[in-house]
């Protein structure tokens, strides 16, 4: 087997500039994916919009996740699983599924990375979050596919955490260096007037002006139907109680659980939806308890959570991004119930979007964590405004401009002549 360091510096052949009958738009997305759902469903929701503007596009999804496979993509998407990394409770990273280190697993990550550049040649290559990527790992695919003239784009949700914490991170990681450096536009999938996530920064003013904010990322149903059964409660009007992976959602499902418990005159039943990624003894507990709430029922997890969302009379989550997106796409009343360790990402979200009258938030940053408090809450939500009933101009037109900036781009990437791409190569 030859030596994959060797085959991941190998030379490219030239490369051909599209468009023409024989080729069409390349888009290569990178989600790190060490926790969660999150960046994958949004790369996700980005591919198959991309494919679906564009028939005769190519998307190839760079993904660390272990549950890629569960999830259906349109046709002109396809994926390339890297090894997978996990993050532990006290911050720290280990490999998931390999039995080497953690620096021998960026290693092989970072040459896959590589390696797919090369191969795959991209017209457009879009990061999601990080602009270095996982500990760095994507940094010899920037500056491979910047000297042949890739377009190079950062994607990144509305908010990323505090300034305090968020500052000192991408100093350590050279995420400011990488963002001027690198990058020929910015897309905040968001709006101005609700988070600005790089404004404590003090970017240069040329790196300013490639921030384009987008809007949100509207959602649609799956085109078929899931091959999962739904219990029989949701037959009737019901509250679906998300945690999106799981992996930290326990306060959250406890509170829930908790509050069925204490108050018996709560009327509308719930579903609550687990997630891939819940400590299996957790699980078990939380089952033991809502087999005894005849108003509880529970999923573990459905890879088409749009139709389930839809069904739903109201939602319960912890606010990430795209559940977020899935609440308003969805016209749907939500309670947000952030989570506020070891980021503040979520709050801030909520804190924001209930100014605005879009969601309702129930948070324990300063109050305590009691069963009466989710009691009265879940009560509320069948009197709350839906988010349709506020006017935000542009709120989830973000894909719709995902597209026009990819129609620019490529456009600007057919004017690099092959001579250009063969000697930088």
């Amino acid at each position: 087997m030859a030596d994959l360091a060797t085959i991941a510096n190998k030379d490219p052949a030239p490369r051909t500039i599209w468009p023409g009958p024989a080729r069409g738009p390349r888009v290569l997305i990178y989600s790190h994916d060490t926790f969660g759902l999150g960046h994958l469903r949004r790369s996700r929701a980005l591919a198959n919009a991309i494919v679906g503007d564009h028939a005769d596009a190519s998307v190839v999804i760079i993904s660390g996740s272990p549950v890629i496979g569960n999830f259906e993509f349109g046709s002109g998407v396809d994926y390339i699983r890297i090894p997978g990394v996990t993050k532990l409770p006290d911050g720290d990273y280990r490999t998931l599924n390999l039995n080497v280190s953690l620096d021998e697993a960026v290693g092989l990550r970072q040459a896959l990375i590589l390696q797919t550049a090369k191969a795959f040649q991209p017209d457009v290559f879009i990061v999601d979050k990080e602009p270095t990527g996982f500990r760095g790992e994507v940094v010899p695919a920037l500056d491979y596919l910047q000297a042949v003239g890739c377009r190079l784009v950062l994607g990144i949700r509305d908010v990323m955490d505090e300034p305090a914490l968020l500052i000192p991170e991408w100093e350590r990681k050279g995420a400011r260096e990488a963002l001027i450096r690198y990058y020929d536009e910015i897309w905040v999938y968001g709006l101005k007037d609700v988070h600005q996530p790089l404004q404590a920064f003090d970017l240069p003013e040329e790196v300013s002006r490639r921030i384009t904010y987008t809007g949100y990322l509207r959602r649609e149903i799956p085109p078929t139907p899931s091959l999962t059964k739904y219990p029989k409660i949701t037959k009737q009007p019901f509250i679906l109680v998300t945690t999106g992976g799981g992996g930290d959602g326990d306060d959250l499902i406890d509170w829930v659980i908790s509050a069925y418990e204490a108050d018996q005159t709560l009327e509308q039943p719930a579903l609550i939806l687990f997630g891939p990624f819940i400590d299996r003894d957790t699980r078990r507990a939380f089952v033991e308890r809502i087999a005894k709430q005849p108003k509880l029922d529970v999923m573990s997890f459905d890879n088409k959570i749009e139709r389930l969302m839809k069904k739903a009379d109201a939602i319960v989550a912890m606010g990430g991004y795209n559940t977020f997106c899935e609440a308003l796409s969805f016209d749907k009343r939500t309670l947000i119930v952030p989570r506020t360790k070891p980021r503040l990402e979520q709050y801030i979200r909520a804190v924001e979007a209930e100014r605005l009258g879009l969601v309702r938030m129930l948070s324990d940053h300063n109050e305590p964590r009691t069963p009466e408090r989710m009691a009265a809450a879940l009560k509320a939500l069948s009197s709350q405004p839906r988010p349709s009933e506020v006017t935000i101009p542009g709120l989830l037109d973000g894909l719709d401009r995902v597209q026009e900036r990819l129609k620019a781009l490529t456009k600007s990437a057919i004017q690099l002549t092959p001579a250009y791409h063969q000697a930088a190569e």
